[in-house]
């Protein structure tokens, strides 16, 4: 068989078989899919096993008055059982390849086919000398806690098997993260606490790792992710399985498929508004890439370009208000400020992030003047409103959460439920109790790498606070960049895109919330609380497309049958917001809807009249702001009306820079430069003859 006949095979069996395709990219590119294979009772048990997870979680966090050392234990000894029941030691581990002459089923099956039922004594043996020493701790922790530091004295008479228990816990969820999470993050953790057990008492580190409440693995991070973030894992999970996907696609196509290019805009529109669900930047590249991806490239997109535009999309519905992925919970409580003003916060950062990959495609397809989606062949608006009930979850979570009357964790929990009551009403994907359980061993799930990446961060806060090592830390960047906040930044977002490489979202902020932001606010620095966590929390999510280790763009490549790296470079660039706009809010904080004054000063103006001033000082900001990112989309893809000179490029993308920071006099500069490209441009169109 010649090359082009196994190319055409493969091909039409990707194309068949596109389950199998996301199935094997995500197994690829995302730790959490790599799980073990359970089928027949086992399976039964693993699922039912999962979904009581759940169930416990959800009633723990909305009645529970047990002690956080008692709460915290038992959530995190019940994530190591499901965590090892999931994860095998290596991608391999269990597994039997299939027939070396099969090469199309190795090409699906990345080369593996899972054996079923399988898990080693070994496994069974770490689980349980990772679990029992929480249980110990949570059936003994009025002791224990009276005992404080002395737990870990070598005067206890138990100090050996308190030692015993803490070091066997540490490593065992240790060895969990290297299976779900990775390694970058474990080489962080490691270097921490081997400065850390060499410059502090062992028993002290091993009491703070630990015993204590306040830092090591029951630190904020944890409390957050068993009191907040788990709730919401849920809640994500039955949203998918009510429609609602299906839904925003439908919506996106009836919006934006007509229009030039519109593939590509709908891969925009559609990724933002499920990626604010899924809340994973793999997961939503490769689910609606699956169905985005080959339309762009049927419309005449690159490949390349469309499994970037699907990447950078994806990546981006992190930053979506008004759920944002699990980080924004751990914002609010490292911010100290209600979660509704970290999502209210978002939205300009958000509206400029996805405006400016929107214009760079429009800008591509009138480049390579594409055409967009015949209309008789889109879903029409009027037939899409009788399923504009699948949104009332969501318009009940953000009401409940802005009302600040109800708790989050309650706020979720009766979204959850009218995510039920709503999928009973579709009859195209009526919600069932097999769905029902299905979301709730989703939920189970979903929770283990993000609890798992908690405990990390936790750990990291506790190896900081044991050796005071913040300190130093700030005082090492303070002297490399000489006191000069610009330069802080820049070393801030090199720390945030190398940790961020293979690492979650959730996970890296914790570590740069607790080793970075503090460095930002700093006095010799100066930059604001709320912008600095912004800051970090930004280049946490853009690692997952900034070569080389670009997790989305590579999956997004592998949908689009691209090479990686270029897929990346173009994500980079299309995603180019994600890369200015936190250093406009780093310096000025009225991107962020802080410190906002009036757009003028009256003496004696009533608080009507001010808050007027006020919302129209917001409007002039996102007005700017917006044509700003043109300036810098227009600049960056070189083309406008037709194509745009070197010279002219580099003045639109000042302009463009300039409109981006809040100000009268760069208002006025940006605008001035951005319309003089503008009507240069549209006036050589206007010269050029009609053909």
């Amino acid at each position: 068989m010649s090359d082009t006949d196994l190319e055409s095979r493969f091909t039409t069996e990707m194309d068949e078989n596109m389950d199998a395709v996301i199935d094997s990219v995500m197994k690829k590119y995302d730790r959490e899919f790599n799980t073990r294979l359970w089928t027949g009772s086992a399976a039964t048990f693993i699922k039912f096993l999962s979904a009581a997870f759940s169930l416990y979680c959800i009633y723990v966090t909305l009645f529970s008055t047990a002690m956080p050392e008692i709460r915290l234990n038992v959530f995190l000894g019940l994530i190591l059982i499901l965590g090892y029941l999931h994860y095998p030691i290596k991608k391999a581990s269990g597994y039997i390849s299939p027939s070396p002459s099969d090469s199309i089923s190795i090409s699906l099956a990345l080369d593996m086919k899972p054996r079923a039922n399988t898990i080693p004594f070994y496994d069974v043996i770490i689980m349980l000398a990772g679990a029992i020493p929480f249980f110990y701790f949570a059936w003994n922790a009025e002791s224990i806690i009276k005992l404080a530091l002395r737990v870990t004295s070598p005067r206890n008479p138990n100090y050996y098997m308190m030692v015993s228990l803490a070091v066997m816990a540490i490593v065992s969820t240790m060895e969990l993260c290297r299976r779900c999470v990775g390694i970058p993050i474990l080489c962080v953790v490691g270097a921490l606490m081997a400065y850390a057990f060499s410059t502090v008492r062992f028993g002290k580190v091993i009491y703070d790792l630990f015993y204590s409440t306040g830092d090591g693995l029951r630190s904020t991070p944890i409390e957050v992710c068993a009191k907040y973030i788990v709730v919401f894992i849920i809640f994500g999970a039955f949203l998918e399985r009510t429609g609602i996907s299906t839904f925003f696609i439908n919506l996106a196509n009836a919006i934006a498929g007509a229009s030039s290019g519109g593939p590509a805009k709908v891969a925009v529109i559609s990724s933002a508004l499920c990626g604010m669900v899924s809340g994973s930047s793999v997961g939503n590249t490769v689910t609606t890439g699956s169905v985005t991806i080959p339309m762009m490239k049927r419309t005449g997109y690159k490949p390349e370009f469309a499994g970037a535009v699907e990447a950078a999309a994806s990546t981006g519905g992190q930053i979506m208000p008004p759920i944002m992925g699990a980080a924004a919970f751990l914002m609010a409580e490292y911010m100290g400020i209600p979660y509704s003003q970290v999502a209210l916060k978002a939205i300009l950062p958000a509206v400029l992030y996805f405006t400016g990959i929107y214009i760079a495609v429009h800008l591509e397809a009138r480049k390579l003047g594409l055409k967009g989606i015949p209309k008789e062949e889109l879903p029409r608006i009027l037939h899409l409103l009788p399923k504009i009930y699948l949104l009332l979850p969501l318009v009940i979570l953000v009401v409940m959460v802005s009302m600040n009357i109800y708790t989050m964790q309650f706020s979720a929990a009766i979204a959850i439920g009218c995510a039920i009551v709503v999928g009973l009403f579709n009859s195209e994907e009526r919600i069932t109790l097999k769905k029902i359980v299905d979301a709730l061993e989703a939920g189970g799930k979903g929770t283990i790498t993000v609890a798992v990446a908690c405990a990390m961060a936790g750990l990291v806060a506790g190896c900081i606070t044991s050796t005071g090592l913040a300190s130093e830390l700030i005082t090492m960047v303070v002297n490399v960049s000489g006191g000069h906040a610009f330069i802080a930044l820049v070393l801030t977002m090199i720390c945030c895109i190398i940790l961020g490489m293979g690492v979650p979202t959730t996970a890296n902020y914790c570590i740069m919330a607790a080793t970075c932001a503090p460095i930002l606010m700093a006095p010799a620095i100066g930059i604001e609380k709320i912008c600095a966590h912004f800051f970090v929390f930004y280049f946490g999510i853009v690692a997952d497309i900034t070569p080389p280790v670009a997790l989305a763009a590579y999956a997004g490549s592998a949908i689009a049958k691209a090479p990686p790296m270029k897929t990346a470079f173009n994500a980079t660039k299309l995603a180019i917001g994600a890369f200015i706009v936190p250093y406009i809010f780093a310096f000025t904080p009225t991107m962020l809807f802080e410190n906002v004054q009036p757009i003028i000063e009256i003496a004696g103006a009533g608080p009507v009249l001010t808050s007027i001033l006020v919302g129209l000082e917001i409007a002039l900001i996102c007005a700017t702001a917006l044509l700003g990112i043109f300036g810098v989309a227009a600049a960056l893809n070189g083309y406008l009306y037709s194509p745009i000179n070197p010279i002219l490029r580099v003045i639109i993308c000042a302009g463009g820079l300039s409109m981006l920071v809040p100000g009268i006099v760069s208002d006025l500069i940006g605008l001035m430069l951005v319309g003089f490209v503008v009507t240069v441009q549209y006036m050589k169109r206007q010269q050029v003859p009609a053909v």
